[in-house]
């Protein structure tokens, strides 16, 4: 007689896993479009996409409007994640390699976790925080290490720390408003709040002249899954699991984007990596262990 297994991952878990997987190619994505297309387009092209994509799937679920409050809110998620990273990534990303901006970003999971506490009125524990910081310790020292960091704050670097502080905000905001409209609504009236501004600035930045088959594939990655599909899955695992909590799963994010630029565009990686990986790995479940997961029917409500 076979013995069961005791493992069970948390639907938060699985779901934020989904999307820091699909975040992870976002910056040699954006690399690859940014060498054929304007930064300001990439950036407001890629929501204007997105935002087209979430008036359809808003009345196809039939949506209810949301309410003053949450329209205010969505405001802050918009100025996170739908404007404020995507435009301060594809500005370094101009000068700067995606191996280096994965490591400065690397700092993301401790700015959402703080801004969970600021926002989404999360009190993590302190083993939280102590495998939170290792996990960063970790990614950081492989930079230092591995010379994927120069010692010297580059106007690139300024515009990722920027980027991150925005988007650990976008982060925080979204996935407590999930908690009430649900993951996949809430990243999309994100957007449609946007269209006002994303609109007329992709009009005005829109130069085709240089983008070449693989500038527009690249693209097309940015729009549909770093600002669309992406923050589906990525929005009600925080909500179903806690923004804290979950968002610590992006740790492993450096690791697989520097992965991804190895094998997109040619950047060594050695055996560094796979350390880092290791020990990123072990504090993600150790982060995971550090608060029970949310209820099953949070997490159905988190889906939609």
């Amino acid at each position: 007689m076979r013995a069961k297994s005791n493992v069970i991952v948390p639907p938060g878990v699985t779901l934020g896993a989904l999307g820091v997987v699909g975040f992870s190619f976002s910056l040699p994505a954006t690399r690859l479009a940014v060498a054929g297309l304007d930064p300001w387009f990439v950036a407001f092209g890629r929501a204007l996409v997105a935002g087209v994509l979430a008036i359809a799937y808003l009345a196809l679920s039939r949506a209810p409007l949301p309410s003053v409050t949450q329209l205010r809110r969505l405001v802050v998620v918009a100025v996170g994640i739908v404007v404020g990273f995507p435009l301060f990534t594809s500005l370094a990303l101009t000068t700067q390699t995606s191996a280096h901006s994965a490591v400065v970003i690397a700092v993301l999971p401790m700015c959402t976790a703080i801004w969970a506490v600021v926002r989404a009125s999360e009190r993590p524990p302190l083993a939280f925080w102590l495998s939170s910081g290792a996990g960063l310790l970790a990614v950081l020292a492989f930079v230092a290490t591995g010379g994927g960091f120069s010692g010297s704050l580059s106007l690139a670097d300024v515009y990722l720390l920027v980027a991150v502080v925005l988007c650990g905000l976008g982060y925080a905001e979204g996935g407590a408003l999930s908690r009430e409209l649900g993951g996949a609504r809430t990243v999309c009236w994100a957007l449609v709040v946007s269209l006002p501004v994303t609109l007329p600035i992709s009009l005005y930045t829109a130069d085709f002249s240089r983008a070449t088959g693989v500038v527009w594939l690249s693209f097309a990655y940015v729009a549909l899954i770093s600002m669309f599909l992406g923050f589906f899955a990525w929005y009600a695992g925080l909500a179903a699991g806690g923004v804290a909590k979950i968002g610590q799963i992006q740790l492993a994010q450096p690791v697989l984007t520097l992965m991804w630029s190895a094998l997109v565009l040619g950047e060594s990686v050695g055996w560094l990596a796979l350390a880092t990986s290791a020990v990123v790995l072990v504090c993600v479940v150790l982060t995971q262990r550090n608060r029970a997961p949310a209820p099953a029917a949070e997490t159905a409500q988190a889906v939609r």
